[in-house]
């Protein structure tokens, strides 16, 4: 039990230092709000642990996150859902450009892309970020340790402080419900009408 509880401590601890993210944060919030605003929409990448977090939050937007909050859907969208494509791409490009190659076909200017790395050092990432940056796409990245390579490409960091990968991705996908949901909150202040009333299925 006392290791359980030391676990506990240990993520607990973690996430209390992500009070110093407050204002990037913040920042990520308003970004991915006037972009699904503006009609725009975030395209999310991650591998393994990441890859699924990825999914889980982009479900998440198109769906819901609160069970008595029925929305219209946000557009998110995870680039790691096509397996032909991920197949097709590592067999005859490189594992390095599964994200980079969709984001350089769906993406455009006004959109936002969220990267999700516990050490910030995976070449696919960075070569999306990379790509971002070369076709003016906002960057937000969900970052761990000291943030990698990733940090350099990224306009917004959000690293968690720590090294080990289960704290960072139980930090990771903290930041992402508690982003979903403040943006989901200013997209019902700003268009009230989005709200529609359907069977509760939970």
């Amino acid at each position: 039990m006392l290791k359980f509880q030391k676990t506990i401590k240990e993520s607990i601890d973690v996430k209390i230092k992500l009070v110093k993210l407050e204002k990037n944060i913040n920042l990520a919030i308003e970004t991915i709000f006037h972009a699904i605003k503006s009609g725009s929409k975030v395209l999310v990448c991650g591998n393994g642990g990441s890859a699924a977090d990825a999914q889980h939050l982009s479900a998440e937007f198109v769906d819901r996150l609160r069970p008595k909050i029925n929305r219209q859907p946000l557009p998110v969208l995870s680039l790691a859902l096509d397996t032909s494509h991920l197949t097709a791409c590592s067999n005859d490009f490189s594992f390095d450009e599964v994200f980079s190659r969709p984001l350089e076909a769906f993406g455009k200017k006004t959109d936002v892309l969220l990267v999700i790395s516990t050490s910030g050092n995976s070449n696919n990432i960075i070569k999306a970020l990379k790509k971002a940056k070369q076709m003016k796409i906002k960057s937000i990245a969900l970052l761990g340790s000291n943030g990698g390579e990733a940090k350099k490409y990224a306009d917004n960091c959000l690293i968690v402080k720590s090294n080990k990968t289960a704290r960072i991705q139980e930090s990771h996908i903290f930041l992402g419900h508690f982003i979903l949901e403040s943006v989901e909150r200013k997209m019902l202040r700003a268009h009230p009408d989005h709200q529609i009333r359907s069977q509760n299925h939970d």
